[in-house]
């Protein structure tokens, strides 16, 4: 396992991150303490949440996977470990989280921070990420921006200073933001430094070999700010291990929650997926491990966010770490790349 410093934080990360949205919906608290044992065992001291997990989000299950992380890390020393968590940005959805508008204003952040922190019994979070935008964005397979659908937004300015007096109070340690754009990186940045505001150290954005826009103008956007990107989704909802290419198997995730399948089903997907597999048995690469290896190798991916619902696949993913692949792959990769670019935006 090797450590990155995230963005220009003090925080030093494992280039694994464990990613916990299954915990309380397809893990059981015992299954969530051997997950969380068996990573930090091999390596990994960063641990990624939020206050809407797991997923799918249901009003039964809301918080339940910080209350797991929460009693595994109870009694343990806490500066061994990097956590993150999210707040929910504004949604139509989830009316359980909060209040009414769920906007990333001044009550709402305050009241998510102190929930975290009594869910995951810590003083602290290393870092406190905005789970998507609160102004208007196309999110989750939208791959359109349409000023019609501008919204009221609580700006940016007064985001950041809520979060600088959680920090001063030592409550958050850095911010994070998530599922964002060039545009917003920007502003985050060039606000904190013009009113001497805490700038953000890190983008959750997903990135994988069927998605890969991160490339286009974040890639250059995040390393002029210095802004580490934790890649998410690696796996393509595990459409990558090539587990659903004969059929859905039952338990699998698109088995239990088919709502999750649709930007697969997109033109060109099936093809791109069917030569990307192919490559990983024409050099004998289990596909999966393929996959990660791939985003690790990325000079601008700080950390690589995996998730399993079983010890076997957590074993597998983390197995990937002794995958490193050659510059003849690399140039499949980018040829089949090449012909169907980001097909599941």
């Amino acid at each position: 396992m090797q450590y990155k410093q995230l963005g220009n934080s003090d925080l030093t990360v494992s280039e694994i991150c464990l990613g916990t949205m299954t915990f309380g919906q397809q893990n059981s608290l015992e299954e969530a303490c051997g997950q969380l044992d068996f990573a930090v065992d091999r390596g990994v001291n960063f641990i990624d949440a939020a206050e809407m997990y797991p997923v799918p989000a249901r009003a039964e299950t809301y918080g339940k996977t910080e209350e797991y992380i929460g009693r595994w890390l109870s009694g343990k020393p806490r500066d061994r470990f990097v956590i993150a968590t999210k707040i929910a940005g504004p949604t139509r959805s989830m009316p359980w989280i909060r209040s009414a508008d769920r906007q990333v204003d001044r009550p709402n952040i305050e009241r998510a921070v102190e929930d975290s922190l009594k869910r995951l019994q810590t003083d602290y979070i290393d870092l406190y990420q905005i789970h998507w935008p609160d102004r208007y964005v196309p999110l989750f397979g939208g791959d359109k921006y349409d000023p019609k659908n501008e919204r009221k937004t609580v700006s940016i300015q007064e985001q950041l200073m809520v979060f600088a007096e959680l920090i001063e109070a030592g409550k958050i340690r850095y911010l994070g933001l998530s599922n964002e754009t060039p545009w917003g990186v920007c502003q985050f940045c060039h606000l904190a430094d013009r009113l001497g505001l805490p700038r953000i150290v890190s983008i959750q954005n997903a990135y994988h070999l069927l998605n890969r826009e991160f490339e286009i103008a974040l890639a250059e956007t995040c390393h002029l700010e210095k802004v580490g990107l934790l890649a998410y989704s690696p796996l393509a909802f595990g459409f990558l291990t090539g587990k659903y290419q004969q059929e859905t198997p039952p338990n699998s995730r698109i088995g239990l929650f088919p709502m999750f399948g649709g930007r697969y089903k997109k033109p060109y997907v099936q093809e791109t997926l069917d030569a990307y597999l192919n490559i990983a048995r024409k050099y004998d690469l289990i596909p999966a491990q393929m996959a990660l290896a791939f985003v690790r190798s990325r000079w601008f991916v700080t950390s690589t966010i995996i998730g399993a619902t079983n010890l076997e696949q957590l074993e597998e993913n983390l197995s990937s770490l002794k995958v490193e692949l050659s510059e003849e792959i690399l140039k499949e990769i980018n040829e089949i790349h090449a012909q169907h670019p980001n097909p599941t935006p």
